[in-house]
């Protein structure tokens, strides 16, 4: 009975009153500390960097209170010149806070070089997609007398024959030697 009476004392109530002020204003004080903290409602404007070169860019974050990192440098864009970034994250123009990591990703000096399959003695409709999937290119088809019909005899890079193996670098354009159908006389 005197805890129930104690709940509804003038003393209590005064006490419970100045607990939830004192709340109450802790919560209003954090709150305005954090929206200065955190730069509340201030951005950068993530600028351009696509197409430019590590340096410039690394100028361009550092103007815009920005940090840039790597990320990956392994594929390999000809349209862009080797060493510029092909990518960046987040992109151009997004609002994004001060001191921020922009992720980039630069054109490396060429692409990878692959290893050229065993595709001799296979027909063409065999070899064809497995050197696009590897990203080699077929050149031209020059057709030499062998009983097998469509079949590679050779492959050709820069008019040089190429063994299964050889390292040449993904697009390269692959001449092949086809027979026609017709025996050796």
């Amino acid at each position: 009975m005197d805890f129930i009476k104690f709940l509804f004392s003038k003393s209590f109530i005064k006490q419970l009153i100045f607990a939830v002020i004192a709340l109450i204003i802790f919560s209003f004080l954090t709150l305005k500390w954090l929206k200065s903290y955190t730069n509340h409602a201030t951005f950068v404007t993530v600028p351009t960097l696509t197409g430019k070169t590590y340096e410039v860019a690394q100028m361009l974050l550092k103007d815009n209170a920005l940090r840039g990192e790597v990320q990956d440098s392994s594929n390999y864009n000809p349209k862009y010149p080797k060493g510029a970034i092909i990518e960046q994250d987040p992109l151009a123009g997004s609002q994004v806070k001060e001191d921020r990591k922009i992720y980039l990703i630069l054109n490396p000096s060429a692409y990878r070089k692959l290893a050229v399959p065993d595709v001799i003695r296979r027909t063409y409709r065999q070899t064809k997609p497995t050197l696009e999937a590897l990203g080699f290119q077929i050149g031209e088809l020059i057709y030499k007398d062998d009983l097998g019909k469509d079949q590679v005899l050779e492959i050709r890079y820069k008019d040089q024959i190429i063994e299964a193996g050889t390292m040449l670098p993904k697009t390269s354009t692959l001449d092949l030697v086809l027979g026609n159908g017709v025996r050796k006389q």
